[in-house]
């Protein structure tokens, strides 16, 4: 409870943005603002409110001004990534299309179960001027605003229509934002009016607080089932999840693997948990996995799974797991991702979670023949994998080459990052990481467009770091805006820039599904008169980035060296061969072909997809 006998007049708004200031975390012994910053841009749905109460308060909550609510919001979330949920952005917006267009971030966000508060502008709380500029209107129901769709992907949502309902929904909301079991996306629709409005809010409201990330500890009986099943374990592997990076237990992992002789594979969120040079790191597992990787999960009797969601890239659509006699053990925050498929729940920290384990496992060690085994798979991947990202002469390098130039180049240390479309999986098997937390990849939402916006974010989140971002001319085409912002805040980012004609990654999966290749390069399109020739370089230099197109891998690897030097966003533009892939590794991915067809390849292909759903094991 507040004591309201001390009051200080304030508007909804300016109330918000006081409150916010005044939100602590300690980071490595250090009191930090948990709001790194307020992302906006401004309309007739927040300017004369969010937009006065940010002004003076620049100082404590620093405003970035975006090109895009979208991918504004995508950088908020890259920070808070790379940040391992420690600290957070904000992200305010108008009202209709600028509200609307967050809703894609938001679904990254509440997939990645990452912390981030969305404040769109909403209609008139007192209803008077309605219908207002950008209002949808709902028949049947008044109550319906745009900021409605927000709903389904936040972890909590509030409709601020009067001042004194901020100082619950500011409460609920830092609760949310701060719990590694509930946190993701908090959405406040803020009614434009009420953030005008005036109240007295106790001054105790605006005390500071220091904020504490919770570390579960695990159900003592829970426990000691976990121990008990990993104690007759003869072939057990530990994947590696994004919740390992959250928890900050790297060390801890790479500990309780050494000490244990266990394998440890690595999906796409964690990634990077391991150096690449420990030698227990197997790489990345699953449809995009290694054969080290995965030849030891098709065996595995005991799956250690920490913090990730099991999504179907890491288990190959179930198919990945074929002893049938295995267990899994799910390590998790949440109990909901702990006990997938029938897991045995284990509902923890990670990294509390793994010394809890490793002390009740005392000295036990796996079979030394299967810490061997897996020792000799992942010498025999690296000698596989050189030969896909080795240098070459070809006129259009294919993206496992252009991964191992950056590499070669830039080094283990280099922080790099992608999204959706073919990159990712080439990276999840090549890229070797040097640095927890040096592979940041968007791929629990696949989304197209996070990359040079996220990249944006990491950089603010990280400024010492070398941010690579990685990606293809498809994608750079749905939104390449944040680069200017990259250039205006002084945040340098490399970009590399594969350009393969459009989209590569469907083309390729449109073709192994017996379908005709149509509609995703320019050169196979079906309706048009002339291929679109954009001159990327020209593009890039239009917004501030330094930028020049290479012809050749060796070129590559110059530009990248003396990139270095640059003070500002660099982008390097290559051709890459839309057709190339890293046909080793990897598992079984199920995308459903159609069941009848007039053309033979998809019925050659519905075949082999009946035949692979046979090795299909069916969780719960």
């Amino acid at each position: 409870m507040f004591n309201t006998s001390k009051t200080v007049k304030l508007t909804t708004a300016q109330a918000l943005v006081k409150f916010l200031t005044k939100q602590m975390v300690m980071v490595d012994g250090k009191k930090l603002p948990i709001f790194a910053g307020m992302w906006a841009i401004f309309g007739h749905g927040n300017v004369a409110g969010i937009g006065e109460a940010l002004f003076p308060a620049r100082k404590e909550l620093p405003t970035y001004r975006g090109h895009n609510e979208q991918t504004m919001a995508h950088s908020a979330i890259a920070f808070t990534k790379a940040s391992n949920r420690r600290r957070m952005m904000a992200v305010t917006t108008s009202l209709g299309p600028g509200a609307i267009n967050m809703v894609t971030a938001a679904a990254v966000a509440h997939v990645n179960r990452l912390p981030v508060l969305l404040l769109p502008g909403d209609i008139f709380a007192n209803r008077r001027p309605d219908p207002v500029l950008q209002q949808i209107e709902d028949f049947n129901d008044g109550t319906v605003s745009v900021t409605d769709c927000f709903k389904p992907v936040s972890r909590y949502f509030d409709r601020i229509m009067r001042p004194e309902q901020l100082i619950p929904a500011l409460n609920r909301t830092m609760v949310v934002l701060t719990d590694p079991v509930d946190c993701g996306p908090v959405t406040l629709a803020m009614c434009q009016d009420t953030q005008t409005e005036a109240y007295d809010y106790p001054l105790d409201f605006f005390a500071e607080k220091i904020w504490t990330i919770r570390r579960p500890r695990a159900d003592a009986e829970e426990l000691d089932q976990a121990i008990r099943t990993l104690s007759i374990a003869k072939k057990p592997v530990i994947i590696a999840g994004g919740g390992v990076l959250y928890s900050e237990a790297s060390e801890t992992l790479a500990a309780f693997a050494a000490k244990h002789g266990i394998p440890v594979v690595e999906t796409q969120a964690g990634k990077s948990s391991l150096p690449f040079a420990n030698e227990l790191n197997m790489g990345g597992m699953g449809v995009s996995g290694t054969t080290a990787s995965n030849n030891l999960c098709n065996e595995a009797d005991v799956i250690l799974a920490v913090g990730t969601r099991l999504q179907d890239f890491t288990t190959g659509s179930w198919s990945l797991f074929k002893n049938d006699k295995k267990k899994i053990i799910g390590l998790n925050t949440q109990n909901y991702d702990a006990t997938k498929h029938r897991s045995l729940p284990l509902v923890a920290d990670a990294k509390i979670g793994l010394e809890d384990l490793s002390l009740g496992l005392g000295k036990w060690v796996v079979p030394i023949a299967w810490t061997t085994r897996a020792k000799k798979e992942r010498m025999d991947w690296i000698k596989i994998a050189e030969k896909y990202t080795k240098s070459s002469n070809v006129e259009r390098p294919s993206d496992s080459q252009v991964i191992g130039a950056v590499q070669r180049a830039l080094g283990s240390e280099a922080h790099v990052m992608s999204a959706a479309g073919g990159l990712p999986g080439e990276m999840h098997k090549l890229w070797q990481a040097g640095i927890p937390g040096s592979y940041h990849m968007e791929y629990g939402f696949s989304c197209m467009g996070y990359e040079i916006a996220g990249g944006l974010g990491i950089k603010m989140a990280r400024p010492d770091a070398n941010v690579v971002v990685m990606m293809g001319d498809g994608t750079y085409m749905m939104a390449n805006s944040e680069l200017a912002t990259s250039v205006m805040l002084g945040h340098k980012l490399t970009i590399v820039l594969l350009d393969n004609r459009g989209f590569g990654c469907i083309n390729r999966l449109q073709f192994a599904t017996g379908s005709e290749r149509f509609n995703n390069l320019f050169d196979y399109n079906t309706k048009q008169d002339v291929s679109p020739a954009i001159d990327f370089v020209m593009h890039a230099a239009s917004m501030g980035a330094i930028a020049e197109k290479v012809s050749s891998l060796a070129d590559l690897e110059a530009a990248l060296v003396r990139s270095k030097k640059n003070t500002r966003t660099t982008m390097i533009v290559i051709d890459t061969d839309p057709m190339e892939t890293t046909d080793a590794g990897g598992s079984w991915w199920e995308v459903a072909v159609p069941e009848v067809s007039t053309r033979p390849t998809v019925v050659a292909a519905r075949k082999k997809y009946v035949k692979a759903l046979k090795g299909q094991r069916i969780g719960s």
